[in-house]
């Protein structure tokens, strides 16, 4: 087998040894990746809010529920690929294995095109229809433009990284990361402190970074020493059943991307209503939330491989046990952090913004939200079982029908009966309440262990 071959470290088998040992093991890069991600959005913000004027900071601030509207889409599908890579590798499939890294890869590069396309072509219509002050379009129409040109690098990186996770190796996507962070951040300081580039500087920044990331992963998929998992020229083809497979598991998860931000739109424009100091503390207050999320994603991003991989190779009992273990992992660790943010909110706060009356909106949102994070994990835990089982859709249509169809419908209507800022913040435990609900019982009452049996015998 392949991976007894490879005998790397950074290579983590999770079909054998001990289940808690194995999954922290891959999940602990992961939340250092997310980590870095974090800090590396920080950084741009605080090089553009410090070195280019207000309109500048605007356009590059609201530039994320836009970007992920696109590239959550083909980002969305390109997990999907990596649920397919991890059930052959734990099939030991190889012919398969080397297929399916090869067709997602051929994935990437057709994604790169049509999120370029797309990018060009709808953002400056999107912008216009989230009404962007005319101050403040020109510097958003300048930054899309230079991101959706080379938008191909941030999707090719996140291809790349999925292939590389679905074959156990969380660890060099996280050393790239690393490098393309300090990177981004030389460059940001240089483009736009010193050469005075504005968001033009902020961007290319960007495409400059997640480029140098991309091209390293693909550098050593290149050069892995095994010629089962290693990335060919020659071997980079249109592989009809497999593609078939990749959208089929990986579509659902693309569309609730891309529907959840279009409700985070809608979501934004309510806050908005509230004046200049409820959007100041709502984005402080979502800066914490990033901090917060990290485990919980960290845990449902491992939970698909670990599942796919040991369903893969007939381990229906060690994926149960291995789901326990990660949707209760990632709950208690939601919980605990939700419990300092709930008492340390207004400190954590003081680092973003200083005005009273911000930080009084900023704590209101915590006191609401922060002591149901449990839910917001269990629901993400979940969704990340049922997509490592083949089951992709199901997550993709409770997520649309309550993060964005219930959440929508509950903030426009309500908001009108209870004009409170408070009744916007309760959208949050409310839906993840009701997703919560509808995981539960579909883990509790369905046959997920055999998904992916039934789905080969149709």
């Amino acid at each position: 087998m392949w991976l007894k071959r490879e005998k790397r470290k950074t290579v983590i088998d999770l079909t054998e040894g001990p289940i808690m040992k194995g999954m922290v093991s891959f999940a602990v890069p992961l939340f250092l990746g997310q980590l870095l991600q974090q800090f590396y959005s920080m950084a741009d913000a605080w090089v553009v809010g410090n070195f280019a004027d207000n309109d500048a900071f605007a356009a590059v601030s609201s530039a994320g529920s836009i970007i992920f509207l696109i590239t959550g889409f083909f980002n969305g599908i390109g997990i999907g690929g990596g649920v397919i890579i991890s059930r052959y590798v734990g099939a030991k499939n190889e012919e398969y294995i080397k297929r399916s890294i090869h067709t997602n890869f051929l994935f990437g590069l057709l994604a790169s095109v049509l999120s370029t396309i797309v990018g060009m072509l709808l953002v400056p219509k999107i912008l216009v229809w989230m009404k962007v002050p005319a101050s403040v379009l020109p510097d958003s129409k300048a930054y899309f433009g230079i991101y959706f040109a080379g938008v191909s690098t941030v999707i090719m990186y996140n291809i790349c990284m999925s292939i590389l996770r679905a074959l156990g190796d969380s660890v060099r996507p996280l050393y790239y990361l690393a490098i393309s962070s300090i990177v981004n951040v030389v460059l940001d300081l240089l483009f736009v402190a010193v050469f005075r580039w504005g968001v033009a500087g902020a961007a290319i920044a960007t495409v400059i970074s997640q480029g140098i990331s991309a091209l390293l992963c693909i550098v050593q998929m290149c050069r892995r020493k095994d010629e089962i998992t290693r990335l060919q020229l020659r071997e980079i083809k249109w592989h009809g059943n497999i593609m078939l497979e990749v959208i089929r598991q990986g579509l659902p998860t693309g569309i609730q991307n891309s529907v959840i931000s279009i409700g985070n739109i809608v979501v934004q424009t309510n806050i908005n209503s509230f004046g200049a100091f409820a959007m100041s503390g709502h984005g402080a207050y979502a800066r914490i939330e990033g901090f917060v999320f990290l485990p919980i994603m960290s845990m449902s991003m491992t939970l698909p491989t670990f599942i796919s991989q040991n369903l893969g190779a007939k381990k229906a009992e060690r994926a149960k046990r291995g789901a326990f273990f990660g949707i209760t992992f990632g709950m208690l660790m939601a919980e605990a952090v939700g419990v300092l943010c709930y008492f340390g909110s207004e400190y954590a706060l003081r680092i973003f913004v200083d005005t009273p009356e911000a930080i009084l909106f900023g704590r209101t949102q915590a006191k609401v939200v922060s002591l149901f994070f449990f839910l917001l994990a269990f629901s993400h835990c979940a969704a990340g079982v049922l997509r490592g089982c083949g089951k992709a859709i199901v997550p993709m249509i409770t997520m649309l029908a309550f993060w964005c169809g219930v959440r929508i419908l509950y903030v426009t209507q309500a908001i009108k009966i209870f004009p409170q800022y408070q009744t916007i913040c309760w959208a949050y435990p409310l839906t993840w309440t009701l997703s919560s609900i509808v995981f539960l019982v579909f883990l509790l009452k369905s046959d997920w262990t055999n998904a992916w049996e039934r789905q080969k015998n149709r």
